[in-house]
């Protein structure tokens, strides 16, 4: 088994969309195993157990964990098969791709022409199992991407074939498998095999022009691969180290746990968790006990404990916030700053309907004065001169229609925030026009957006009473909007797939909170009830323009400050707010949750002040 040096891999990645078409290859094709991929069920009897003592505070970190994420359920996943859907009526025969990554089962089984739920066996349903991950070896071949994943088949001197991974047996106790210390399993290339995805269509430039290379629907390993994570040294991450996070003192197999005998290294939680909680949710419903009771709910809630400490890290706020609004003048600047945790840009991966903005308030008791990036039912974001957005938007160029995955070869929009030391490439690009390189030729990993409202106006409710305004950033995120729920029903022509999908969702999405900070500043200005309209902005419209547009990014990384009492913080995860301290985050690769200083001892008497009031 020969490993390609990590300094070949730019130029592997580079190769991938040009190899597309007659690759030299060992990668495994339908129909080409002797030995058939082993069941997960099977795996389960020796790799589900209880946390030892010392881990009760952290998910389940047995290896059957793996069993209530989006891994385990991407054959599953009803909003895939809506998808599939479109794109064989798109491009007919192009979605055995599809099929080879989320169920590598019934792939390697010659199901790869499926194209609804209905045409995959049961067993086919595990989505990508134990036996797959475990069974696949770097051929020094088979550039990494397009699941285009090399299955070990050679039967060892125990009769079956040999388990990759890290551990080692030798001078103890031994499996009940064979197995062979391989290092794949550990590395980011083994994640890239799936995780970068390139169709069959030429990219093309602004004029129309192919550029040379197949169109990068997805890149999520390559943009770690061309970041600061990616080079040997004190920041090095591997995908693994955020997404499979290193567990102390866990053996693999319960057969072993209790009896002290732990690989060095420990072993790694398997919930493999990312950001799409609101699908395993509905899976949860599904096929857990309210639906088919295929899956314990005990595997769904180790899941969504996962994604939520993954979600918690993803990205740190910094707002510079005014120390007093006078809502005669409104507010002059309200700076902030969204640094990007994660090692890849964010959001990553598949673009079609997923969308990350801010959303920024300012509010007198229960009435928005300010606005920017508010969520309006059955209209979507409100769409402010002001508003906030990190997304990527494919399109077919020539008809301009989007999310026909098959048929992009366009990127219309990419605003999506880029990962620390991201340097410029033809894999990785675009970056949008919002980001100016830094000084050593890298995008800068965070955006910044200097916000500014002209007059409000709000009834003053406790006359003589000091009052504040209740300020608040956040950055949320939604993986299916409403948009491409409908356009995945209304699109679809085969089956019901669509609209099955489409039913499963509220008409109104629930947005994931990755980072939010709060505040109450003293408020003055307000105008006396019964008094004659000054002529200030309705305090129920949006955010007002006025004032100076929106910065487009920092050349360089500023440091957080404050001056006078100003309040500034920093912040990160879905609890945080202004009430507590912490600092900046964001140089690890996975982020590390963080929370905003306290404000000054003023704010904290008017915000009791007004607690009493209510």
């Amino acid at each position: 088994m020969t490993a390609v040096p990590r300094d070949a891999w730019p130029m592997v990645s580079l190769a991938l969309a040009a190899l597309l078409s007659g690759r030299a290859s060992a990668a495994t094709e339908p129909g080409s195993l002797q030995n058939p991929l082993e069941k997960a069920a099977d795996c389960r009897k020796c790799h589900a157990f209880a946390n030892p003592p010392q881990h009760v505070e952290l998910p389940n970190v047995s290896p059957i964990a793996w069993a209530g994420g989006m891994m385990a359920n991407a054959a599953r996943d009803p909003v895939f098969w809506a998808g599939v859907a479109i794109a064989a009526q798109d491009m007919p025969g192009e979605t055995n791709s599809c099929i080879r990554c989320h169920s590598p089962r019934a792939f390697v089984a010659g199901r790869d022409d499926a194209t609804a739920i209905d045409d995959l066996d049961p067993d086919d349903l595990s989505g990508v199992d134990c036996d797959l991950c475990h069974r696949m070896i770097d051929d020094g071949l088979t550039p990494f991407g397009d699941a285009h994943y090399t299955i070990d088949d050679v039967v060892g001197d125990a009769g079956d074939v040999p388990k990759q991974g890290p551990w080692s047996y030798d001078g103890g106790d031994k499996p009940m498998h064979s197995w062979v210390v391989g290092d794949l399993l550990g590395r980011s290339e083994h994640c890239g095999t799936c995780h970068d995805v390139t169709t069959g269509r030429d990219r093309l430039d602004d004029r129309g022009q192919p550029i040379g290379a197949k169109f990068n629907e997805q890149r999520t390993y390559s943009e770690w691969l061309a970041s600061a994570y990616a080079s040997e040294g004190l920041e090095f991450k591997s995908c693994q180290d955020c997404h499979m996070p290193a567990v102390d003192d866990v053996a693999g197999c319960a057969e072993f746990n209790g009896q002290g005998t732990f690989h060095p290294t420990g072993g790694r939680r398997h919930d493999l968790a990312g950001a799409n909680r609101r699908m395993v949710e509905i899976l949860k419903t599904l096929y857990g006990s309210e639906g088919s009771g295929d899956i314990e709910d005990a595997y769904f809630e180790v899941a969504l404990a996962g994604i939520d400490l993954s979600l918690a890290g993803a990205a740190t706020l910094e707002v510079t916030a005014p120390a007093e609004v006078d809502l005669a003048a409104g507010i002059d600047a309200w700076t902030v700053k969204v640094t990007n945790n994660t090692g890849h840009k964010l959001p990553t991966g598949y673009s079609e309907g997923r969308v990350m903005w801010l959303e920024v308030t300012a509010s007198y008791f229960d009435e928005v004065v300010y606005a920017s990036g508010r969520w309006l039912a059955g209209e979507g974001l409100e769409g402010d001169p002001q508003q906030r957005t990190y997304e990527a938007i494919a399109v077919h160029q020539q008809t301009g229609v989007t999310n026909h995955l098959l048929l992009n070869d366009y990127w219309q929009v990419d605003s999506r925030i880029p990962p620390k030391g991201l340097q410029a490439g033809i894999e990785t690009d675009p970056v949008g026009d919002r980001y100016t390189p830094l000084p050593d030729e890298t995008w800068p990993h965070w955006d910044e957006v200097t916000y500014s409202f002209g007059p409000g106006q709000a009834i003053d409710t406790t006359p003589g009473v000091a009052d504040v305004l209740d300020l608040r950033v956040r950055l949320l995120y939604v993986i299916n909007t409403p948009a491409y729920l409908d356009f995945l029903a209304d699109e679809n022509h085969t089956n019901s797939a669509g609209a099955d999908a489409r039913a499963l969702f509220p008409a109104e999405p629930d947005p994931l909170v990755l980072a939010e900070w709060t505040a109450s500043v003293p408020v003055v200005g307000l105008v006396e009830e019964g008094a004659t309209d000054t002529g200030a902005t309705d305090s129920d419209t949006t955010s007002d323009t006025t004032g100076p547009a929106p910065t487009t990014g920092a050349t360089t990384e500023p440091t957080s400050s404050s001056s006078g009492a100003t309040p500034t913080s920093t912040s990160g995860g879905a609890s945080d707010s202004a009430t507590t301290s912490g600092q900046t985050g964001g140089e690890d690769g996975c982020g590390c949750r963080q929370s905003s200083p306290a404000g000054s001892l003023a704010l904290l008497l008017l915000a009791l002040v007004r607690r009493r009031r209510r």
